[in-house]
């Protein structure tokens, strides 16, 4: 069970994101650099363009999409991720325990819909709002699912 004003917080959360994101496409160019790369131990993901790192910005893990298992996995429950990462995953996860919103608060959330890409944009969504970033990444993988991450800051490489 969920409050009564979770459903309509997530589906403002998600046009924020959209808002966020159509703003550093704007500014930074972001989904036509031809290349990007993260680095999960300096906590960075860089945008490049013919080996020239472009844009450099500072991340955080919100969590994962398995197409395999059909469900999103939060980061803070993700024991291969590196700890200084999932301290945003984790505001989400008090915000859910304080709310009482499960989706929010479990390490698991099924996708209902068969649209595992828009779960994992709404929940990265969520992320987003509760601790005030900037905007998020989806990364694919290999399997079918996606990495999702969320930017702490963004700036162009010098």
């Amino acid at each position: 069970m969920n409050p009564d004003w979770y459903a309509a917080w997530r589906e403002e959360a998600s046009e924020q994101l959209n808002a966020k994101n159509a703003r550093l496409q704007n500014d930074f160019r972001l989904g036509s650099w031809p290349r990007y790369d993260y680095d999960l131990k300096a906590g960075k993901l860089l945008f490049s363009e013919e080996g020239v790192v472009k844009v450099v910005t500072e991340i955080q893990i919100a969590g994962s999409t398995s197409a395999k298992a059909g469900n999103w996995l939060w980061a803070w429950a993700n024991s291969n991720l590196p700890e200084e990462l999932l301290s945003d995953a984790k505001l989400v996860r008090s915000f859910g325990e304080e709310n009482g919103i499960d989706e929010l608060a479990q390490p698991y959330v099924t996708d209902m819909s068969n649209d595992l890409e828009a779960l994992g944009w709404e929940l990265a969504g969520a992320m987003v709002q509760i601790c005030n970033a900037l905007g998020a990444y989806r990364s694919p993988r290999g399997e079918g699912g996606g990495l999702y991450l969320i930017f702490k800051n963004i700036s162009w490489a010098n």
